[in-house]
């Protein structure tokens, strides 16, 4: 419940699968942590996991997962990347309750073997409830699977050498060459399907500051993390050119954004123009740019910094609700985006950055550029932005959506800023509150249908 919930929004961090100063970690697989709860679920299970022990498997959960999207690129073969978390999850969840090596192994082995989520989930013209919660349900099979191990349960061994599994079906290590653009399946060829390497060596860090969550790019807000460079971009015009904002919608002639693959196949696809729920429109880039607009011509101005636009301008859950989402201004601003593909020069810059470009013309053919952005804030390249400073704001806009007064807010943010020092019977009641000081929210995607279920 815990990961639905973080995951609903979208709003978590992002780590980019790159980093060259390991050999053969750049496969560039991309992936969020969303999987804090199972820690936290684990700590409540057993109630002995104080604050600090609770940290430490925060970062290896992340270190297991951040790993694997360096070695191996899931979106490649269509997989959803969730599955490097459902792995880290059930390995950390396992070392947490007391599991055994070989438990442990079997757990991984049957998550991989048993429960493979495709970017079904992401395909086809509206994304669904199940994008959403995909982190969820990876976690609730690799709990389960633990579980079961523990239990005396065997799954499959080695399953990073097993020639069926996803790995090395994807990337043979033995019988045919290695390719993303044909992956020869021939039952015939025995090498093939024989003993043999895995694909990929993975190295983790148990100490020093090389750690891969410390690449993580923070969300400064709600939006797809490749729309970041396009969101920087947009606000170095508005804070640098006043009269952008001023101006309205109707002096602007166009907007022109240039990226990178795979930011222009995900969050550029033509069917993104016209997002009819929320899982769409904050996987378009045309909305989130749009959205975050029409909140500056709205203001009738932005800050006269970066960083505090980025905080006034800031992207809530709100502005992917149904009032949002059909708001005429906004999709007016829609029409008017233009969205190309960078080409090879763009692409070599990823995942090192995350390439964009923004160019508004207004009526008159005068035009703003921000040229290429690579490191936007929030993400872990980014030296010009107060990222404590924004992220604080970024939780306050959050927080105040649940809680009716600030005494309620800095109570629930007490212990989770100081986890580290919690003992384990307070991390029982970390995510505990005051229900009665609750905000009430109308649902921000509409009215429950007629006759559907109630909980």
């Amino acid at each position: 419940a815990n990961s639905s919930a973080v995951r609903e929004w979208d709003s978590n961090g992002t780590v980019f699968g790159y980093n060259p100063s390991i050999p053969g970690h750049t496969a560039g697989e991309f992936g969020h942590n969303d999987f804090y709860g199972v820690v936290v679920a684990a700590a409540q299970v057993t109630g002995d996991v104080c604050g600090k022990k609770a940290l430490r498997a925060m970062i290896c959960l992340d270190e297991i997962r951040g790993r694997l999207a360096e070695v191996f690129s899931l979106k490649s073969y269509k997989i959803d990347h969730v599955v490097h978390g459902a792995i880290g999850s059930a390995a950390v969840y396992g070392a947490l309750l007391g599991a055994t090596v070989e438990e442990i192994e079997s757990a991984i082995g049957m998550t991989v073997a048993h429960y493979i989520p495709f970017r079904a989930i992401r395909a086809g013209k509206q994304l669904s409830d199940s994008k959403g919660a995909s982190a969820a349900l990876s976690t609730e099979v690799a709990v389960l699977s633990m579980r079961r191990a523990m239990r005396g349960f065997i799954g499959p061994k080695d399953i990073f050498r097993n020639p069926e599994a996803i790995f090395r079906f994807f990337e043979p290590t033995t019988g045919t060459t290695a390719s993303q653009d044909n992956i020869d399946i021939t039952l015939g060829n025995k090498v093939r399907w024989g003993p043999g390497p895995s694909p990929f060596n993975i190295v983790l860090s148990h100490s020093g500051s090389d750690f891969a969550v410390c690449g993580m790019h923070f969300k400064l807000g709600l939006y797809e993390h490749q729309s970041a460079g396009a969101l920087e971009g947009l606000i170095a015009a508005l804070v640098n050119n006043p009269k952008l904002a001023s101006g309205g919608a109707e002096g602007i002639d166009n907007i022109n954004i240039v990226a990178y693959e795979p930011a222009f196949g995900i969050i550029g696809d033509p069917a993104k123009k016209d997002p009819k729920t929320r899982q769409s429109a904050d996987h378009s880039m045309a909305f989130i740019v749009s959205r975050m607009l029409q909140k500056a011509i709205k203001m009738g101005g932005v800050p006269a910094s970066n960083q505090e636009a980025w905080k006034a301008l800031m992207l809530a859950p709100q502005d992917y609700g149904k009032e949002a989402l059909f708001d005429p201004a906004t999709r007016a601003l829609m029409q008017k985006i233009d969205f190309a593909h960078g080409g090879p020069d763009f692409d070599a810059k990823y995942p090192d950055g995350i390439p964009t470009s923004i160019e508004i013309t207004l009526k008159g053919g005068k035009t703003y550029s921000s040229g290429l952005v690579m490191y936007p804030p929030g993400h872990a390249r980014n030296t010009s932005a107060d990222l404590k400073d924004l992220l604080l704001t970024k939780n306050k806009m959050l927080g105040n959506i649940v809680f009716t007064e600030p005494a309620s807010l800095e109570k629930f943010l007490k212990p989770l800023n100081a986890i580290k020092s919690l003992k384990p019977e307070e991390m029982q009641n970390i995510y505990s509150f005051d229900w009665d000081k609750k905000r009430y929210n109308p649902c921000i995607d509409g009215e429950r249908p007629k006759g559907s279920a109630k909980l």
